[in-house]
């Protein structure tokens, strides 16, 4: 993407691909170009209230329940300008960047064939197949652990063998909070970090202007 002289540096956000654990990054995936626009949903947990206990209507048994849609574009126009440059997009356009996003749902083959041998050689129980820890980073304040729940990809046009050159991906994800995951791991405590630094920023608000009136409050 074209940029005008001196304009300032933009920081590209993405996902940060970890193992199960929390402790290494497998790899990372920078968005080309930031999304255009975030949405989110947050869905407050309340106490179901109990008979007579009306004090439960105003409890929080946890974090809420935050959802996020964004929309990812891919789009080989530029790195087709440098073909010396880039080989890959020379030869298959996005098509390697719309397997990456795609890699972050899907098990790998090696795991998916071992699971079969396993079930073939009679193991009573095979276990769920290991699932990477995945980070969605968005500037400083907001690195979060999330698991995608919808994926949707549209491609919007073609080069001449039919390799995608430009898409567009649309991610529904749900945060992962310390109900989710291990209090002691890698993902909680990126939760928990995230949760202090959005409790850091409201402290910064300062004073409300103006005051707010309770009517028939002592």
């Amino acid at each position: 993407m074209t940029t005008f002289p001196g304009a300032p540096r933009v920081l590209h956000g993405g996902f940060v691909v970890m193992d199960a654990d929390g402790r290494a990054v497998v790899r990372t995936i920078p968005f080309q170009y930031n999304p255009e626009s975030l949405s989110r949903t947050l869905a407050p947990r309340g106490a179901a209230p109990a008979t007579g206990d009306r004090v439960e209507a105003l409890r929080l048994v946890g974090p809420p329940v935050e959802t996020l849609k964004i929309e990812v574009t891919l789009d080989a126009t530029d790195r087709l300008e440098h073909p010396d440059q880039n080989p890959s997009t020379v030869a298959d356009g996005v098509a390697a960047d719309l397997a990456e996003l795609e890699t972050m749902i899907a098990p790998r083959v090696a795991d998916l064939v071992a699971a079969d041998a396993l079930a073939r050689r009679g193991t009573l129980e095979v276990l769920p197949l290991p699932s990477p820890l995945l980070v969605l980073v968005l500037g400083a304040n907001r690195t979060i652990p999330v698991r995608i729940t919808e994926f949707s990809l549209t491609e919007e046009a073609f080069d001449p063998r039919l390799n995608p050159i430009l898409a567009r991906v649309s991610l529904g994800m749900r945060a992962l909070t310390v109900d989710d995951l291990p209090f002691a791991s890698k993902g909680a405590g990126l939760f928990l970090s995230a949760a202090r630094r959005r409790e850091a920023l409201a402290a910064r608000r300062g004073p409300a202007v103006g005051a707010v009136g309770l009517a028939g409050a002592p």
